[in-house]
């Protein structure tokens, strides 16, 4: 009997055809051995967590790809700061920061550098300066995560239901934080948005005359002189993934957002670093995940390295990545190929373009499932364009949990109702009939 599944989310992974590799993308040009053998011994297709075109961050995707819908997602803010170990209640909102380079011109201000580099203990030092302040009684704290980097707590009548005040990009004015539309008449998301507003401008005052940015300036350095938010986020109640879909399930996984996205959803989280060698990062992931896989049926196994390379525009970094992230999965994924009672999955949960513009963009990407009883089609190479011809065809988040459910023969006839509440999942949490039998 299928027991388990072991998800290798290769984040970012799939790309844009680049000139610079005779129009390939860098997974069609990379060496990938390994990846070919599993597309070659299982089924393949591709998989976006929306629809293609649509732009997704990695924790919207994973939201999606878990079987969770848009209306139920709290935010990456929540995310971070439970990844940080940032105390939350359900009243607490939390919006991602980061220090910028801002500069004054005719009433704006500008940000002049969106990453500003500077040492940690420069960057300790400004985030200090601006830790806490009370503006029309929400309470608003910042703690630092890495370098300017950091998540800001809004504590009293906070909205998560708010504009971004970080543009983007470079030349482009700080904006106004401002409630979305459909919360426009609240009260709260009114005042958290003229709170949160105040706490800009007084960050900008505080970090404008630092010590630290002075001397900065007299060095020719530019100034983090300034705040930028986005991503707001606040807690919800949402069915924990063991419920929703009867499978105990873990993440082996480096980032705050995983971390986060982990615990709120009920994944037994397995914090790691990543190192300058990826695929021994994923090798070790995935010995983690061998030795654990007698206790779990969803096995969760992350590496963030296609996304972080794509994102420095080289596209040959991100080749000569999926090439150490392949030799990686080559140490280990015998073990998993030798138990019979595991399915193996290799997707993304986006593409991220190492040309052009764009964060990340809506190509779909690869995806291969191989184990008991899932079909072996004719694709010979693991990539885009191979991947595209085969046996699974599109597949979208919420097809994903109910595919796993499938292959791991826990899928529930439609129709039958052994629970009051119809899961999807068989058995479900079902209660015997008691006998009521008189003792003589």
């Amino acid at each position: 009997m299928v027991s388990r599944c072991l998800l290798i989310l290769l984040d970012g992974l799939g790309d844009r055809s680049c000139p610079v590799l005779a129009n390939r993308t860098p997974l069609q040009a990379a060496r990938t051995p390994n990846l070919d053998r599993l597309a070659r011994l299982g089924a393949n297709g591709l998989f976006h967590a929306a629809r293609p075109g649509i732009v997704l961050p990695s924790e919207n995707a994973h939201f999606h790809m878990f079987g969770y819908k848009a209306q139920e997602f709290p935010g990456r803010g929540l995310f971070e700061a439970l990844g940080a170990g940032i105390p939350a209640t359900h009243d607490d909102v939390f919006v991602l920061a980061h220090m910028v380079t801002l500069k004054q011109q005719k009433g704006h201000l500008k940000v002049m550098f969106e990453h500003p580099k500077a040492p940690e203990e420069e960057c300790t030092a400004l985030a200090r300066a601006i830790q806490s302040l009370t503006w029309n009684n929400i309470d608003f704290r910042f703690t630092q995560t890495h370098g300017p980097d950091g998540i800001v707590r809004l504590k009293g009548r906070g909205s998560p239901r708010i504009t971004d005040s970080d543009p983007m990009a470079e030349g482009q004015p700080l904006l106004e934080v401002r409630p979305v539309i459909s919360d426009e008449q609240d009260e709260n998301a009114v005042e958290t948005a003229e709170a949160l507003n105040g706490y800009l401008r007084w960050c900008y005052e505080r970090l404008e005359g630092h010590p630290i940015n002075i001397k900065r300036a007299q060095q020719g350095a530019p100034p983090l002189n300034g705040l930028v938010t986005q991503r707001a986020g606040a807690w919800r109640l949402v069915e924990p993934f063991t419920q929703r879909w009867g499978l105990k399930a873990m993440t082996i996984a480096s980032g705050l957002i995983y971390w986060g996205l982990g615990e709120f959803l009920g994944f037994d989280v397995h914090k790691v670093s990543d190192t300058q060698d990826p695929g021994s990062d994923l090798a070790e992931r995935l010995r983690m995940a061998h030795a654990r896989q007698g206790d779990y049926q969803f096995m969760h196994v992350h590496t963030k390295a296609p996304d972080a390379a794509a994102h420095t525009k080289d596209p040959y970094l991100k080749l000569k990545t999926l090439e150490s992230l392949d030799e990686g999965i080559g140490r280990v994924i015998d073990r998993f190929l030798d138990d019979k009672e595991t399915i193996i999955i290799v997707t993304s949960d986006h593409s991220t373009p190492s040309i052009g513009p764009l964060i990340h963009s809506g190509e779909p990407v690869p995806m291969t499932v191989v184990g008991p009883g899932v079909w072996q089609d004719q694709v010979q190479y693991f990539d885009e364009i191979h991947c595209a011809g085969g046996a699974l065809g599109q597949i979208t988040g919420g097809d994903f949990m109910p595919m796993v459910l499938n292959y791991l023969d826990r899928a529930k006839l439609r129709g039958i109702m052994d629970t009051p509440i119809d899961q999807p999942y068989w058995p479900g949490c079902r209660r015997p009939l008691v006998l009521d039998i008189e003792n003589d």
